[in-house]
């Protein structure tokens, strides 16, 4: 017995720094049609950062609300939008930054880290930041288990995280370019089966 439960620990899949893309009609709600970036996957559970539904809030309203005034030397415009990141803590700012850098409040993610505290805010707003930024409010998180139960239906496909994908490609381009690296052309993806 011993055995089995040693290999079932060790074949847990880690789909950290990945990317999954929610299977049309299997995810609901406010995952739905989603990208999310993975940041962490373990015993305890999951969280990660939707990429691809940009909110009505740009960065320059962002920084607006919490007193930082942006450069205008840097490539991040105000108009640039503010991600809906996941349905838990939306009221809480999350950064998806690279290259990584340490600051109070970072998770290194390799070649790049995810931020929640104000000082990585202050170097981007002042033009010192992190060449490439993903700003999003909330997180979408999952207990214990529930990310593989998920996966076991069929409710999520993952593929290797792109840095194009996170910070170059459009965001309404996001979803069918993740796709895109496994083959996959979305209109091939139905939310439902047909019936002869």
């Amino acid at each position: 017995m011993g055995k089995d439960s040693t290999e079932q620990t060790s074949s847990r899949v880690d789909f950290s720094r990945q990317l999954l893309v929610a299977m049309p009609g299997m995810v609901s709600g406010s995952l739905a049609d989603t990208v999310i970036f993975m940041c962490e996957h373990n015993e305890q559970g999951a969280l990660g950062v939707v990429i691809n539904r940009p909110t009505d809030m740009t960065v320059g309203d962002l920084l607006q609300r919490i007193d930082l005034e942006l450069s205008l030397e840097i490539g991040l415009t105000q108009e640039a939008p503010v991600f809906f990141g996941g349905p838990v803590q939306t009221d809480r700012g999350f950064v998806l930054h690279a290259p990584a850098r340490a600051y109070k409040s970072s998770i290194n993610l390799g070649q790049m880290a995810l931020t929640t505290s104000r000082d990585v805010l202050q170097e981007v707003a002042q033009g010192t930041g992190p060449e490439d930024v993903l700003i999003t409010l909330g997180y979408a998180g999952w207990g214990p288990g529930q990310l593989e139960d998920e996966m076991a239906q069929n409710a999520w496909l993952h593929v290797q995280a792109n840095h194009d994908i996170l910070f170059a490609t459009p965001a309404e381009e996001r979803y069918s370019a993740a796709l895109a690296q496994l083959g996959i052309d979305p209109i091939m993806l139905t939310g439902s089966a047909g019936r002869a």
